[in-house]
């Protein structure tokens, strides 16, 4: 089978195409015929490198996949040969006390998906049974692979973490990367009374306000907390939700009303941030980590997914041979929603 790896860190060049054997599934595990295969800024972090994070090279790339079941192993008790399934991005132990009380996101040996273990850029790949979920046909293995890993995530940040509740206020930073465009729709369905979205360009606001949101700055041309007071009466949001870091948290904490919760996922911005902790104990804030979100909550998002409540934005659909010119529009910032990478010529 061909297969994407990455063996050293670099830039798009370290993307190589290999031939590889095709595995066989052990006791427990399927094998999943890759048909599609979504891009995140994930697999761009493991193919440059983190600098005082070791990865696991040689390393084949992608937490998000879809596909068809075609070989199971011993015990295999559900999952059957021609199923089409949607591969769920976090594996863990399944036996410690996190996996056992539903919190398996926080076990000791968490691990995603080409990013602790060989992921989905690859004709076929061997993964325990339980990280299979069956997908109806009337789901395209495109917008299957386009959701797990960042819809997940926005949900758990912003029905978990968060607890939005319905008529409170949240602000979207960067409205069209994937976690964005899931968070817009997570908090328009569970009931936010105002969405307000960070973007950069006109075409992007006009995605984002079709997407839910009632209103979009646009961070290049106006400023943020101005913006933010003026649209909230000077009260300020409920509810953050931040993956850039450095260049917004700051003003995303001046934004928060008093009991606010900012909630982030990431750093693509840059991870030291001076935090203003006069603000965090007099207006009562907190700040909420968030990775990933346990195995039940892709259940639970699936079936959102499945019904038409929670659409999946994609920009494009390439082959997987383009798959460096995929992370060069990702890291130029050139995408609205997902990239999607399919198997098929």
């Amino acid at each position: 089978m061909r297969v994407v790896r990455i063996r050293e860190h670099g830039g798009l060049d370290r993307l190589v195409f290999e031939d590889a054997p095709c595995p066989a599934p052990g006791p427990g595990e399927v094998r999943v015929a890759v048909k599609a295969a979504a891009v995140n800024h994930l697999d761009t972090w493991v193919r440059r490198g983190v600098p005082g994070h070791a990865f696991p090279l040689p390393m084949i790339p992608g937490c998000d996949g879809a596909g068809i079941v075609d070989a199971v192993g011993p015990g295999v008790a559900a999952r059957k040969v021609g199923e089409r399934v949607v591969i769920a991005p976090g594996h863990s132990c399944g036996l410690c006390a996190a996996c056992a009380s539903g919190r398996d996101h926080l076990c000791r040996a968490y691990g995603i998906f080409g990013e602790t273990r060989d992921g989905t850029c690859a004709e076929a790949l061997c993964l325990p049974e339980r990280n299979v979920l069956p997908i109806p046909p009337t789901l395209s293995f495109e917008v299957a692979a386009a959701f797990p890993l960042v819809y997940l995530t926005a949900w758990h940040m912003v029905a978990r973490r968060a607890e939005l509740r319905p008529g409170e206020t949240i602000l979207v930073h960067a409205a069209g990367a994937g976690v964005s465009t899931a968070a817009i729709q997570v908090a328009r369905l569970l009931g936010a009374g105002c969405v307000i979205a960070t973007t950069s360009t006109p075409e992007k606001a006009r995605k984002a306000r079709a997407l839910g949101a009632d209103d979009v700055i646009d961070y290049a041309r106006e400023d943020v907390l101005a913006r933010v007071r003026e649209l909230t009466r000077k009260q300020g949001v409920d509810v953050v939700i931040d993956h850039v870091g450095a260049a917004t948290l700051p003003t995303s904490l001046k934004c928060l009303a008093k009991g606010g919760r900012l909630v982030s996922c990431g750093a693509t911005s840059g991870p030291k941030v001076e935090v203003p902790m006069n603000l965090v104990f007099f207006k009562s804030l907190s700040i909420l980590g968030s990775t990933m979100g346990p195995l039940g909550e892709v259940h639970e998002v699936l079936a959102h997914v499945a019904a038409g409540r929670l659409a999946p934005v994609i920009d494009a659909v390439l082959p997987l041979s383009q798959v460096a010119e995929a992370h060069r529009r990702l890291e130029a910032r050139d995408v609205f929603g997902k990239l999607v990478l399919t198997t098929e010529a």
